[in-house]
């Protein structure tokens, strides 16, 4: 049944305080959405977890340009479900700039895939904490789909999901993506035995992981910084497969917007050392989203 309508989450904030250092050339988010300010050209989901506020294009380049982030990859949001519209308009409007995550499902045809590949997606995201996602029960379809166009999956889901699902996602064709550092509680989920299913992934599988979605995890917001330790077991994990994103516009908040550039300045905590950095923000994104 669809949900009632809610007040719109907050808006992301437009001023942005110092990162902290010197970004690499190159330098990518690779988390964020697009969400049009016409609710007609591209409506909203009923059967949807909240109801975003506008994030159009302007804002999102206004973003990256602010931080001085050279590319982005922009990811489905889950309140358009199938409908990439949005996401694929943006993509087209600045090639070589930008890349995606679309969001199909298993009967979308091989034409249309090869047409989101030439607009810059890279791959398709698996969603089951918000509705409007694809679940699990189709990643085995949607992977050997695109194992010929080179893209990976993308999972939005909690990282104790994954070791139950190991010999299904060991066995894809594809490598996997996790959003958020498995949605881990940066505390207790150093001993939990997703991050140690997640670890193994990126070491042996040619997983990855997204440092990203920080205040996320049940920290306070002053208490950002307490996530280190798990960002720093990811990194350890596959230095070569870890990733930075901002989760700007930050939906489906009610209190609390983050500072953009301050998650970008955890990077310096999570990450001294600037020529490891300068992998996580601009090779990584570099071979996974523009060699394919």
């Amino acid at each position: 049944m669809p949900m009632p309508m809610e007040a719109s989450c907050l808006p992301p904030r437009s001023d942005f305080g110092p990162v902290g250092f010197d970004l690499p050339a190159g330098a990518c988010d690779t988390h964020a959405h697009v969400i049009g300010a016409d609710p007609a050209r591209h409506p909203l989901i009923a059967d949807r977890s909240y109801t975003p506020a506008p994030a159009p294009e302007p804002a999102y380049l206004a973003m990256l340009d602010g931080l001085g982030l050279q590319r982005g990859v922009l990811v489905q949001v889950s309140t358009y479900g199938t409908d990439n519209r949005c996401m694929l308009e943006t993509l087209r409007r600045h090639p070589g700039r930008l890349c995606g995550v679309a969001v199909v499902d298993q009967d979308c045809r091989y034409a249309e895939l090869e047409a989101l590949h030439r607009a810059g997606v890279r791959g398709l995201r698996i969603n089951t904490l918000l509705r409007g996602g694809i679940g699990y029960d189709q990643i085995e379809a949607l992977a050997d789909r695109i194992a010929p166009l080179g893209w990976h999956l993308e999972f939005l889901v909690h990282a104790r999901d994954l070791p139950a699902l190991l010999p299904r996602l060991q066995r894809l064709p594809v490598p996997g993506v996790v959003d958020h550092m498995g949605a881990l509680h940066p505390v207790t989920g150093l001993e939990d035995g997703g991050l140690d299913a997640l670890c193994l992934l990126m070491r042996d599988h040619g997983w990855w992981a997204k440092l990203s979605g920080a205040y996320r995890l049940g920290l306070a917001p002053d208490r950002l910084q307490d996530s280190t330790p798990l960002a720093r077991r990811l990194v350890e994990a596959a230095p070569d497969r870890v990733l930075w994103g901002s989760d700007w516009p930050h939906v489906n908040l009610h209190r609390d917007m983050p500072d953009t550039a301050a998650l970008l300045g955890l990077l310096a905590h999570w990450v001294p050392d600037a020529a490891l950095r300068r992998r996580i923000l601009a090779d990584n994104p570099g071979r996974l989203y523009w060699a394919a």
